[in-house]
């Protein structure tokens, strides 16, 4: 089927009928969900249907012919990945010039690196929601998909910003991926608040800093990619597993690559597991050949790991913690980096224990946005 041509007045249409919106009280918007399973659209159907209308279609060559009659009046579209006939991402990019306003979502249950990769980078992803979902969690993800419309038609420089919106993307996939696993919740969040401590004692430019905390939240993207058993899995890896796991920094690159303002992002995510003396992954490379913020979350991921408890193990003390990341100077990690860890380990110890509120400080990017904190 050819791609939709682009309309003449659709994107006025729906900004006019926005702007006409009382300030003080929402239109009821429209969301189409499209998925052949039927199950899946009359749970959505009814959990949806009191805040939003709600249209469905079991394909992507139905959605198709809905889209060209009410694109003008829809404001979300989510959509599974895969169905008979069109693909969710075939779908998706059909409809992507004609209608870039739409906020489009996609429903998979399979680690699709593919799927997402296209999705990021033809059809505009806003979210990549995995089966099976929590429906308190989606209901979050699509009210903020809401206010992303409403500010899109609205001009608002934040969502206009391109960059802006791919990092909403993948940082939501980074946070639906730390979620799989009890024992990784919260994992990049972490990783890169101590990131963010390690980097204010060797990094002065803002703007790096911000790219930084970019990299810390997208930096195990790639693990997308990694079948939950192997993901979840409670016990040790056989060799085969450990291989598919150690593929992750090459595929976060791969994600990123597509992104051109996130590119050399993607450099530093492809490095987080290389060593000071060589003996890392995926190149083998060492030294300064690493890049410094790769070097950096290394040593955060490294800490977290070690610090967080895991379905085989207890988490170990800060103290326990430090004392190898100290030991590890010189081989494992850059001794630059660990010298100014040593003199900020307090921080560390202090910012396990509250995570959150240390986060709030150290926020580049919230600051930049000027997010308010309770």
């Amino acid at each position: 089927m050819s791609q939709l041509q682009k309309p003449s007045n659709g994107t006025e249409t729906a900004r006019n009928q926005h702007l006409s919106t009382v300030s003080n009280e929402r239109i009821k918007h429209t969301i189409l969900v499209v998925d052949d399973e039927e199950n899946n659209l009359q749970l959505l159907k009814r959990t949806l249907r009191r805040k939003y209308n709600i249209i469905t279609a079991t394909n992507g060559l139905e959605a198709l012919k809905i889209v060209e009659e009410n694109g003008d009046n829809i404001a979300l579209i989510i959509s599974d990945q895969r169905m008979p006939q069109m693909t969710g991402t075939e779908f998706l990019s059909q409809i992507s010039d004609k209608y870039p306003n739409i906020i489009k979502m996609l429903l998979t249950g399979y680690s699709d690196i593919d799927a997402m990769v296209e999705g990021v980078n033809k059809c505009q992803l806003f979210q990549y929601i995995s089966k099976p979902f929590d429906l308190d969690e989606l209901q979050i993800i699509i009210k903020n998909g809401i206010n992303a419309y409403e500010l899109t038609l609205s001009k608002q420089a934040l969502l206009l910003d391109l960059r802006e919106l791919f990092f909403t993307t993948i940082k939501s996939i980074s946070s639906a991926l730390d979620a799989k696993d009890a024992y990784t919740h919260g994992h990049s969040y972490r990783v890169t608040l101590y990131s963010l401590i390690l980097s204010r004692e060797l990094i002065k430019d803002v703007k790096m800093l911000e790219d930084i905390e970019i990299a810390g939240l997208l930096h195990d993207i790639g693990k997308i990619a990694v079948p939950e058993n192997i993901l979840c899995k409670p016990g040790k890896l056989t060799d085969e597993e450990y291989s598919t796991i150690k593929m992750h920094p090459s595929n976060g690159k791969r994600i990123l690559n597509g992104i051109k303002k996130l590119k050399f992002i993607s450099f530093w995510l492809s490095s987080h597991h290389e060593r000071w003396d060589g003996r890392g992954y995926p190149q083998g490379v060492k030294g300064l050949e690493i890049p410094l913020p790769a070097r950096i979350l290394g040593v955060a991921d490294t800490y977290d790991a070690m610090t967080s408890n895991r379905s085989y193990r207890k988490g170990l003390s800060h103290e326990i913690a430090a004392q190898e990341i100290k030991n590890c100077s010189g081989s494992q990690f850059d001794p630059e980096v660990v010298a100014v860890f040593e003199k900020v380990e307090h921080i560390f110890k202090a910012a396990m224990e509250d995570p959150v509120s240390y986060y709030n400080d150290y926020s580049v990017l919230n600051k930049a946005r000027g997010v308010k904190h309770e």
